[in-house]
């Protein structure tokens, strides 16, 4: 070789470069060892590149850049290198000749070098993709569905095409990863019927991958994000593959399952715990904004004290480097925590205000409602605000767009409905869902509140609410789907509008009452529970569901199915079959749901004087009231102190109802710290009735008020008869008080025992106020109920005294009410 080379100098310079003198152009690009000598090799072999080694080139330079810290950055250098340009035209001139893959592939990492969907190279790959759709395996055409969602195509008639392909084909594909992420690409164009059908295909092909395909699992969740579908069996499937690798899920993709979850309402404690525990261990690994703010927004609304202030601290120190959009994710996630820190407050606040300018209507009322939220006060943020509010008011068009806008501008002080603000409303309510109607109304409110306030005519407010409750009466009337009203429905709180349409609303789902099947039968039975309205046609429907379609639902569907039962206290047909049945259901999974959930599910039976003996045992037990603690640190103060105060009383219900149990009370130190507080002051009509029990009961000291019972239930009134019916008064020597042993405290609030003198008789009276009975009809609800079951239960005769009686036409005279307070203590009238 050494002589050739000797005789033929020339010779062996030109055969050393060209391309092909020792191994091919791919080969070449596979020893690079950076971007710059890929594009060495292709300026020095355009003429000669084939499409293959085109996309190859594309490849190698993705994978280098895959490999970098600061992406972004290396996107930017790559994009504008000089021999990209050569690459760029080589493309242009190749791609007829390139196969389906390798085309594909090139238009997907163009993308992600940052080339515009709108550059002429961008559009030619997908118009070429586009002519060739038909002929696209599962890989491509999902990996081109990916792209065109990259462009936000998802409502392009290109990604109608391939969801037409993908319904066609759904029977034939068998390869889950491609599936999930066609699922993803095409979910904003499908039928509630392809939706099943996809959701069905999936739970069929989900035992085909293994567990650590954490990707597919995530894209599954999206997928059922996007439809708005909680379905639980594969969200549970899902979660398995999340927490058999919670270990090596990254920041990114924690973030996103947990805020899927929350869309969903899917509760997983497990994985929560866990990604707290991952979340904490990340802390100090970030020290770039915008990954420090996505970890500040993951963890800090279940973050302990300690974290929180280290999460507080950090960002405060990262603050002069947030963009507009970090600071709003930062004071959201702030609002969630319920952030006290005055200083971030007020550092994220200045941001927020520099860049307000930059922020669209929804982002401004989200802005608003944190302000407001976390007490922040700044006249000259809220006017600025206020200016841009009216601004884009004027121009906007879309209802969902002005309700924002009205309700941000309603929720700022001083607030105003000007003429603009009304003829916006107006030029749009006859577009308007009942969920933009119900904005609307809440917003009118708040301005009619403060006219009154500041003697402003509120008349045109009232006709605007009037015109409101019209199209909200009008468009339950025409209703005729009861999923697409359910989706209306679901949003609406108890506020004015919602009460002022709830017969019409109850109307309405009675009418479509056969509608309700097992995948919507919980959303209604949720829906009902917040009326608080008492239709027995429904309840029964719901029921007869449950009893016919037990196996269709899953368990976490049990506590909503429940919950209008218990507290309107009704029993359906077939009672006992009908509880049993649920809870029957949901034995296997009672070590498996939140331990919340268990707790409200027991309570909410409990109510209704059904008590199961394992899902008791299963609740008051060491190991799961260590997880409930455990959960209760995740959770808003709010939340937490609810669960304490429904695990109080249902450890209350068991120990009085079902003694035979042996469950032990245990909540004497936690009723203390929630008595010794003040109690509160009596009503117009408790200060009536206390008056009047003194004169019919001989004495002020022959009555107690705001009285303790053992197992603390507070009575409004009690009194002690004797064996002839006559008062007698707390100092009597006759009548010992007891108090529950280890009550070592004082207060003003007596606690009183059951001990009496021979053949006396203790008396619990309670004024019942309209919050105790059924919004429609006069039916005590179902926690009243168990609180005159447990009173009897202490020994109590209880008297009931409801509103609608006490303030009726028949006792408006002071003698008529005296008769009645006599005839139901005494059993007698005036003689």
């Amino acid at each position: 070789m050494f002589r050739l080379r000797a005789i033929c100098p020339f010779s062996w310079r030109v055969f050393h470069f060209r391309p092909f003198s020792c191994e091919t152009l791919i080969r070449q690009m596979d020893k690079c060892t950076d971007e710059e000598q890929v594009f060495d090799l292709i300026e020095k072999n355009k003429a000669i590149f084939s499409e293959k080694q085109v996309g190859y080139a594309f490849n190698i330079l993705w994978q280098f850049q895959k490999q970098k810290t600061s992406l972004f950055k290396s996107v930017e250098c790559i994009r504008d290198h000089p021999q990209f340009l050569t690459l760029y035209n080589l493309t242009t001139n190749k791609m007829e000749f390139m196969n389906d893959d390798n085309l594909v592939n090139v238009l997907y990492i163009t993308q992600h070098f940052a080339v515009e969907a709108h550059d002429p190279l961008v559009e030619a790959l997908v118009t070429e993709a586009w002519r060739r759709l038909e002929r696209f395996d599962i890989n491509v055409l999902s990996k081109f569905s990916s792209c065109l969602a990259d462009q936000h195509l998802n409502f392009s008639p290109l990604m109608g095409k391939i969801a037409d392909i993908v319904n066609r084909k759904l029977e034939t594909i068998q390869d889950l990863r491609s599936l999930s992420v066609l699922m993803v690409s095409i979910s904003s164009l499908i039928s509630q019927r392809f939706q099943d059908q996809l959701v069905n295909k999936t739970e069929l092909l989900f035992d085909t991958i293994d567990s650590s395909q954490v990707n597919i699992a995530r894209r599954i969740v999206q997928f059922l994000r996007n439809i708005k579908y909680s379905y639980y069996p594969l969200l549970e499937r899902c979660n398995k593959v999340f927490l058999s690798h919670v270990n090596h899920l990254d920041l990114e993709s924690i973030s996103k399952i947990l805020s899927l979850y929350h869309f969903l309402q899917f509760h997983s404690f497990e994985f929560v715990l866990m990604a707290k525990k991952r979340l904490t261990e990340m802390i100090p690994q970030f020290d770039h904004p915008a990954s420090f703010v996505k970890l500040f927004v993951a963890l800090g609304p279940m973050a302990g004290p300690e974290e929180k202030k280290q999460l507080e601290s950090t960002i405060l120190l990262m603050s002069e480097e947030l963009t507009s959009q970090q600071a709003l994710a930062v004071m959201g996630a702030m609002e969630e925590m319920e952030s006290r820190n005055s200083r971030l407050i007020k550092k994220i606040a200045s941001i927020l205000h520099k860049h307000l300018d930059d922020y669209k209507p929804v982002e401004l009322l989200k802005i608003t409602k944190a302000l407001i939220f976390l007490h922040f006060q700044s006249k000259e943020l809220f006017v600025k605000l206020k200016e841009l509010l009216h601004s884009y008011l004027k121009i906007s068009v879309k209802p969902s767009e002005i309700s924002s806008l009205v309700c941000a501008i309603s929720m700022l002080p001083s607030p105003h409905l000007d003429e603009v603000g009304i003829s916006r409303i107006e030029a749009v309510l006859p577009q308007c869902d009942l969920n933009d109607l119900n904005g609307f109304a809440t917003s009118i409110l708040r301005w009619i509140q403060y006219d009154c306030m500041h003697l402003d005519s509120t008349g045109k407010q009232l006709k605007l609410l009037q015109k409101l409750d019209h199209y909200g009466h009008q468009s339950l009337q025409k209703c005729n789907n009861l999923n697409l009203l359910w989706e209306e429905l679901k949003s609406l709180k108890g506020d004015w509008f919602a009460q002022s349409l709830l017969e019409e609303t109850i109307a309405t789902l009675q009418r479509l009452v056969d509608e309700i099947n097992y995948m919507n039968v919980a959303g209604i039975a949720s829906f009902i529970s917040r009326t608080n309205c008492l239709s027995t046609l429904l309840l029964d429907r719901i029921a007869s569901v449950v009893l016919q379609q037990i196996e269709k639902i899953h368990p976490f569907s049990v506590l909503a199915i429940i919950l209008p039962f218990s507290i309107l206290n009704y029993d359906p047909p077939q009672r006992n079959e009908f509880f049993g049945t649920c809870i029957q259901h949901l034995n296997s999974y009672l070590t498996l749901l939140d331990p919340l959930m268990l707790v409200f599910l027991g309570f909410s039976l409990a109510t209704l004087e059904y008590f199961p003996e394992d899902l008791l045992k299963t609740i008051f037990n060491i190991k799961f009231l260590d997880r409930l603690d455990s959960q209760l640190e995740l959770l808003c103060s709010s939340l937490n102190r609810r669960v304490q105060f429904r695990l109080m009383e249902l450890n209350r219900a068991v120990c009085l109802e079902c003694p035979e149990y042996q469950i032990p009370w245990f909540h004497d130190r936690f009723c203390q710290q929630h008595y010794n507080k003040d109690i509160g002051s009596m009503n117009g009509a408790q200060q009536q009735i206390s008056k009047m029990l003194a004169e019919i009961l001989g004495g002020i000291n022959c009555v107690k008020a705001s009285v303790l019972t053992p197992y603390y239930h507070m009575i409004d009134f009690e009194c002690i008869l004797d064996k002839r019916k006559k008062p007698l008064p707390y100092g009597s020597h006759n009548i010992t008080l007891g108090k529950l042993p280890e009550m070592h405290w004082e207060s003003n609030t007596q606690i009183v025992g059951s001990r009496l003198p021979p053949g006396a008789e203790r008396i619990a009276l309670e004024f019942l106020d309209l919050r105790a009975f059924c919004t429609n009809i006069p039916h005590l609800k179902g926690k009243s109920a168990m609180k005159k079951r447990h009173l009897e239960i202490l020994g109590y005769r209880v008297i009931q005294i409801p509103h609608f009686e006490w303030n009726s036409m028949a006792l408006s005279t002071k003698d008529a009410r005296m008769d009645y307070l006599r005839e139901r203590i005494f059993g007698e009238g005036k003689s």
